[in-house]
């Protein structure tokens, strides 16, 4: 295996987009005592919406949580919480984070494309086959060992594929059923979307193996650049055997400031002043999840207690220094493939601001110097 995709000028040529994660819970992105000018309201979320697709971003991911979990203690519902961005919004998409388990696909989809519609074809989904047991067991509903929740998750996404496209979905499935079913209206219809666009997360053989099939993107846990390589190579030789390509969306937090100094120091203070209980208990949970893989190959399962703080493994990424070397780095890994960052911020509208500012013009800048540099 490659530690590097071959070099695609075609697939370079596509600017590189930005979602970032919303922060519709509460504590922030780093569970951390750190303080945290981010607020999980409505109303800051609404600005800070606005703001973000006025600085270069293309994405917003609403995250999904039940119940209180390591520095989350209150929790808004994602997908009524994307509407109500989209509807405050004029060309941001946002993705709603859904569990299957705790939804049936059929109303899934059916709310999906009445957002679509009130949106004008900006609604997109995020299926997570879930980690956390708690949300499960204590709903009432049964917990599926690691296989079975990547089996149950890739048939909810052909189902509700299959009701987004056709006049008569079918689909017997071992977990969900359709019969000569007809949705109407259909989500909007859109040039180079045939519905709309279906991410996934996971880092284990069961979820590259997922992506490969069903997904249109794959969402990865913050990694090196080597690390990503291998993940963007095992689930494109999927998708290539099944026909099909996949795009490529990496977690990273972002820490930008004038000197790398100080963006360091910031580090350093996220790290020293984290939440210890929380963050110990997160990384218990999260690797016991990832050890029931056959392989072992799960999410978090390299992950040090400084990577956990940042609990999609964000700091791994490196997106920590001055502008210039942010965009760098990102230029690096989008000649590995990364056609896409989430990203989570300590201070959301003071960092968004910045990095449309700062940032978002030197990768836009790189990007054109290494197009003329190959072209």
């Amino acid at each position: 295996m490659t530690d590097q995709q071959p070099f695609d000028i075609e697939a370079f040529a596509e600017p590189l987009k930005f979602a970032y994660w919303v922060p519709n819970v509460s504590g922030g992105l780093v569970v951390s005592k750190i303080e945290q000018r981010t607020d999980w309201s409505y109303d800051y979320n609404v600005r800070l919406a606005r703001l973000a697709e006025n600085n270069g971003f293309e994405y917003a991911l609403t995250q999904v949580r039940y119940i209180a979990s390591y520095g989350a203690a209150y929790q808004h519902e994602s997908t009524s919480f994307s509407l109500a961005l989209l509807l405050a919004t004029e060309r941001l998409k946002v993705i709603a984070a859904v569990h299957p388990g705790l939804w049936q696909p059929g109303v899934l989809a059916k709310l999906l494309a009445t957002a679509d519609q009130i949106s004008g074809g900006r609604a997109a989904v995020n299926v997570v086959s879930g980690w956390f047991k708690d949300e499960f067991t204590k709903l009432g509903e049964p917990w599926l060992e690691h296989g079975e929740r990547y089996r149950r998750a890739e048939e909810f996404i052909r189902y509700v594929r299959e009701i987004w496209t056709s006049e008569h979905a079918e689909l017997n499935g071992d977990f969900y059923r359709l019969h000569d079913f007809d949705l109407k209206p259909k989500p909007v219809a859109v040039e180079g979307r045939p519905h709309p666009e279906i991410f996934q997360g996971g880092n284990s053989t069961d979820a590259r193996g997922m992506a490969g099939r069903v997904s249109d993107w794959y969402f990865a846990n913050g990694n090196t650049p080597e690390g990503i390589s291998e993940q963007i190579q095992d689930v494109t030789d999927v998708a290539t055997v099944h026909g099909r390509t996949v795009k490529f969306g990496l977690n990273g937090f972002f820490i930008g400031r004038d000197t790398e100094a100080e963006a360091r120091d910031v580090l350093r203070e996220i790290v020293d002043k984290a939440d210890r209980e929380a963050v110990e208990g997160f990384g218990a949970a999260v690797k016991q999840a990832g050890q029931s893989t056959g392989d072992k190959k799960g999410m978090w399962q390299d992950s040090e207690f400084a990577d956990l703080v940042q609990y999609n493994d964000g700091f791994r990424t490196g997106l920590i220094g001055t502008p210039e070397q942010i965009a760098t780095r990102m230029i690096e890994y989008k000649k590995r493939g990364v056609n896409l960052f989430l990203l989570g911020f300590l201070h959301y509208l003071e960092d968004v601001e910045y990095f449309g500012r700062e940032v978002l013009p030197l990768v836009r800048e790189l990007e054109a110097a290494e197009l003329e540099r190959v072209g």
